[in-house]
């Protein structure tokens, strides 16, 4: 693929990563196809790209049928070609102990992180394989390569996305179709509003002082955190590549946390990992009611015939 104008279909493109790709893209002349289960957001989209190709198409990634409703009207778009280019943005997260979080929540993150990721694929790839020719670009996360505590559910999703881009882009090099991974580190979203949403019914559970910590870290770390546009601009360099790379790791900062994560010894990391999530006896263990306790009395000393000196 050359740097001429393609056509690219964007899933989750209603907010953050998606929609500012969206946008990144059809100002480089690209025929965007955003999509996404916000109809009022496209909207916006639509009109803020006016003056360049973007069309949008309502999609939830975890319905069959919305998928097909989606693939059919993509053929009316492109005169039945298909995209050049899937971006499989649509994602999410949901902060919690990893043996808290119920079954359905847990469930709910797989249905669009891995089983919506690969049906879009699978909707989207005949076309491509008839062509000879595609490019599917998943976006993953650096919490696809490291796990941090409380994250368990999502980051286990985004490993899932990490092994299938893996065998995918061995299956369908045949074909002519390449396969990209976008890692994103810590990057201004509304992904963390998301994800700290079930964080209210946890508070009294067991992890609930270590919570009150987490989310006085998350606020700091959140000053250092990049702008979508990053992001942006890897998934552009994707599109347009020759040759694309099998893994774009953006802020390029991030590559400095998996280095560590790579070159440290488990004990070390995992003592990191507790000292990120405030995973201590002491935190853990002093509940609010124990703090909220008076101080008891010193035992008065036993009278003697000298005066005691006042404490």
């Amino acid at each position: 693929m050359s740097n001429t104008s393609k056509i690219v279909f964007i899933t989750g493109a209603t907010a953050g990563i998606g929609r500012e790709t969206a946008l990144h893209l059809a100002r480089l002349g690209h025929h965007v196809i955003a999509s996404g289960r916000k109809l009022p957001e496209l909207a916006k989209l639509k009109a803020e790209a006016a003056g360049h190709k973007l069309d949008t198409v309502a999609l939830d990634v975890t319905s069959a049928a919305s998928i097909a409703s989606a693939v059919a009207e993509v053929d009316k778009l492109t005169a039945h070609r298909g995209p050049d280019v899937l971006v499989n943005n649509a994602g999410f997260g949901v902060l919690g102990p990893t043996s808290e979080i119920s079954d359905a929540e847990m469930r709910r993150q797989y249905e669009t992180n891995v089983f919506g990721l690969m049906n879009v694929t699978r909707a989207f790839l005949p076309r491509m394989v008839e062509r000879r020719a595609g490019r599917i670009i998943n976006v993953s996360s650096a919490g696809g390569r490291i796990t941090l505590p409380f994250f368990g559910v999502y980051n286990s999703t985004k490993y899932a996305v990490e092994s299938l881009s893996d065998a995918l882009r061995y299956e369908l090099k045949p074909f002519g179709i390449d396969v990209a991974l976008i890692e994103p580190g810590v990057i201004r979203t509304n992904f963390e509003a998301t994800a700290v949403s079930g964080l209210d019914a946890m508070r009294s559970g067991v992890y609930g002082a270590a919570f009150a910590k987490y989310e006085e870290m998350s606020k700091a770390a959140d000053r250092f955190a990049s702008n979508p546009i990053v992001i942006a601009k890897a998934i552009a360099r994707a599109v347009q590549a020759r040759r694309p790379s099998a893994r774009y790791v953006a802020p390029r900062s991030t590559n400095m946390v998996l280095l560590f994560r790579a070159v440290a010894p488990t004990r070390v990391w995992d003592w990191a990992m507790r000292k990120v999530g405030h995973l201590n006896a002491k935190t853990l263990f002093a509940t609010p009611a124990a703090a909220a306790q008076p101080t008891p009395p010193k035992p008065k000393a036993p009278e003697t015939a000298h005066a005691a000196a006042p404490n």
